[in-house]
């Protein structure tokens, strides 16, 4: 069952596949077999996805198939989520058949059931209260809800009287805090789709109704106490129908926690089942007992390209005759029920196309791969090769971490770096070994020449990724090379050699070194190594609520971004970097913004732009269009020096808006001086003791790069805000540059 209150997100998934997983099962062993799928279209809305908070609040407490389409085109709210999922499930193969439960109250399929419930109300209770030790009986209580014939609301309705026949309400106004009920009171017939049974009760009502005899849940509606007890009871003492067989499914999980689409946790199913191929979203659930958790989270991860090379491994299996569980997980993870697949295909790996995609015309991959077969692809070998030609290119647009985003011929020549002697040896080597189109030949000469300068594989590879993309790390090595044309490697490492100091970088930054005035913790540096963090101070600044120019320029700015949309957003490489470091630090970030993201969702959503005072509002313009946090300080309130480092547990910070102090968790970053700290999260709020006002005069600034987002990025929205800062508020800048 699934309730169309927003679009699906990929934890959804899990219930639907294992239950097809079970009908396939049952078909292969001639079970005569039924599968159903529920949409609960009759539910009130209770809660909208952040887009429709605007536009949709009037419609909490309705039936969702009565409120009208987000789009303006599908029959009705239900229909508009309803329609996006089922897309998503035929999609991956889902053989279910759909139906509505508005349709099937309507239609009196829950009449009998609706008059059980009524007339066994305190029973109800009194099964709820044995089951899961619930509040006592309460008089009058009935377990159904009614449409109010005034309002249409179905969510705000308390019905208290039943005489076998009718039943009477009142559409209570402070019943729930998500809507308001009308306060219309009212007799009606229960039936034919006028009123509708609470959920723990409703759900036991369709296996009746509907004849079900297996159906699992997650594993939270499993625990001792909960709504699978109740439903069990309810079956037994109730409705007189059997519990349905269960299967108590683990969750799905990304960053460690639950995916929820009413906390906005996790990737849509529709996002994901458009950024991988279809038998890999289903082997995802198929190569996974149901009592296990799944962990996956692409952003920012390898989760990806680890689950091609796993499908291609259970693909082996099938090939081969082998490993008859890994067989069967990729059986079932294909689309069509009856396997027609050819045996002993040349896969090419997911890991290799990826350095391809980003060094090599397209038209050239085929030639690449056809070395490494010794023969030419067949047509159905051409076909997977160029479908997953195109799924990698999403995902490096999307997902890849950033040491597997490159692309040769747009990254200058790192000049000269630092190199071990050895290092520098076998680099010299390289261009003497390059004839060679095949992959194994050259991966094993690359050993070789490591081995004989007596040169571990690590250090030897790490050499070529510094000279060839600036990195540490980077795609198969051996790969890379003979991706990229002879040349174009050569003179890379013949930069990389150069003792020419001025080819060290190519963007000049100035960085700095102010221990008196602001350090990053060692342990923060270890952990986080790639942070960097732009410092200025501008002196005899003068603030002002608003500036005519500045409005003009924020207006014309808003103007720019008409195009933006929530899911663009979520494509940034900054925007990733930002989520990725909160949920190193155990944030949800989508409780916790990330504060350019923050901005740029404000905007996306319709809400414009804050007006705070000319500091703010010009430094904001830079934060959005580099996508870098910027925060400013009033320095007359900081005691220095301040320091950017873990928070100790259980520190209180007064927030910006706040009335009560929030507490510190031990993995938070935040910028700290001698009086404690005035950020919280690294760049999501700041203290209101250092906050910027009108009557501030000294400022003082904290630019915050971590992960992709680079030194030079730190210093150029370092620089751009500080020029936005006095252009609109005066002052003269006594000091700016990057720590690193």
């Amino acid at each position: 069952m699934f309730t169309p209150s927003g679009f699906a997100h990929i934890g959804s998934l899990r219930g639907p596949l294992v239950h097809d997983i079970i009908y396939r099962a049952l078909k292969d062993a001639n079970q005569s077999v039924t599968y159903t799928y529920v949409f609960n279209d009759f539910d009130p809305i209770d809660g909208l996805p952040p887009e429709l908070e605007k536009n949709f609040t009037k419609y909490l407490g309705f039936p969702s198939r009565t409120a009208p389409s987000p789009d303006g085109k599908a029959e009705s709210f239900a229909h508009y989520f309803s329609n996006d999922y089922k897309t998503v499930l035929n999609n991956l193969g889902v053989g279910a058949k759909y139906l509505s439960s508005w349709d099937m109250y309507h239609e009196g399929k829950f009449n009998k059931v609706i008059k059980i419930a009524l007339d066994n109300s305190e029973k109800i209770q009194d099964i709820y209260q044995q089951v899961s030790g619930s509040k006592k009986r309460e008089k009058g209580w009935l377990p159904l809800q009614v449409v109010c014939e005034k309002c249409g609301k179905l969510g705000t309705t308390r019905v208290h009287k039943w005489d076998g026949e009718m039943v009477e309400y009142i559409c209570e106004p402070n019943m729930v805090k998500w809507a308001v009920g009308c306060e219309y009171s009212g007799k009606i017939s229960p039936y034919d789709g006028h009123g509708k049974l609470p959920w723990k009760v409703d759900w036991p009502a369709h296996w009746k109704v509907m004849g079900v005899t297996i159906e699992g849940a997650g594993k939270d509606h499993s625990s001792a106490g909960g709504s699978r007890d109740i439903a069990r009871s309810l079956c037994k003492e109730v409705f007189q129908t059997p519990d349905p067989f269960n299967l108590p499914y683990e969750f799905f999980l990304i960053g460690g926690k639950k995916m929820s689409s009413s906390k906005g946790l996790g990737s849509s199913s529709r996002e994901v089942s458009e950024t991988i191929p279809p038998y890999l979203g289903r082997f995802l659930f198929t190569r996974t007992d149901y009592r296990q958790a799944i962990e996956f989270d692409p952003v920012g991860t390898m989760a990806i390209p680890d689950l091609f090379d796993e499908y291609d491994r259970c693909w082996s299996a099938y090939n081969e005759y082998g490993n008859p569980d890994l067989s069967r997980a990729f059986e079932l993870a294909q689309i069509d029920t009856v396997l027609k697949i050819k045996k002993n295909l040349f896969i090419p790996r997911f890991r290799d196309i990826v350095t391809f995609v980003q060094s090599i015309p397209h038209q050239k991959i085929q030639e690449k791969f056809e070395d490494e077969k010794g023969d030419k692809l067949t047509f159905t070998e051409l076909q997977i090769l160029r479908e997953r030609i195109d799924y990698s290119a999403l995902w490096i647009s999307q997902y890849a971490p950033g040491e597997f985003r490159f692309k040769l011929d747009s990254i200058k020549p790192v000049g000269s770096i630092e190199l071990s002697l050895n290092q520098k040896k076998f680099l010299k080597e390289i261009p003497q070994i390059l004839d060679t189109n095949n992959i194994g030949e050259l991966n094993l000469s690359l050993y070789r020449k490591a081995k004989e300068i007596n040169l571990s594989s690590k250090e030897a590879f790490r050499a070529i990724y510094r000279a060839l993309i600036g990195k540490d790390y980077g795609p198969r090595a051996a790969w890379l090379l003979i991706s990229s044309q002879k040349d174009e490697v050569v003179r890379r490492i013949q930069s990389a050699l150069s003792d020419d100091k001025e080819e060290k970088t190519n963007i000049s930054i100035k960085t700095i070194q102010r221990p008196d005035l602001f350090t990053v913790d060692p342990k923060v540096k270890k952990k986080y190594a790639s942070v960097s963090i732009g410092i200025a101070i501008i002196k005899d600044v003068r603030i002002e609520k608003t500036n005519v120019s500045l409005e003009k320029e924020k207006a014309k700015y808003l103007r720019s971004l008409k195009q933006l949309t929530t899911e663009n957003i979520s494509k940034y490489p900054e925007i990733l970097s930002y989520r990725k470091l909160y949920r190193q630090m155990g944030m949800d970030w989508h409780s916790r913004r990330p504060s350019p993201e923050a901005l740029m969702r404000r905007v996306a959503l319709g809400k414009g732009l804050y007006t705070v005072n000319t500091c703010v509002d010009a430094y904001n313009l830079i934060v959005m269009k580099h996508r870098v946090s910027v925060g400013a300080f009033d320095a007359d309130q900081i005691r220095f020096p301040t320091v950017l480092r873990f928070a100790g547990e259980g520190d209180e910070i007064l927030l910006l808006g706040d009335q009560e102090p929030t507490k510190y968790t031990a993995k938070e970053l935040a910028y700290y001086d001698q009086k404690g700290g005035y950020n919280i999260d690294f760049n999501y709020r700041d203290a209101q003791r250092t906050m910027v006002t009108e009557g501030t005069k000294n400022i003082w600034i904290n630019v915050d790069g971590v992960y992709n987002i680079t030194p030079e990025q730190v210093y150029r929205s370092l620089t751009e805000s500080v020029e936005m800062i006095v252009k609109y508020c005066g002052g003269s800048v006594e000091l700016e540059g990057v720590v690193q």
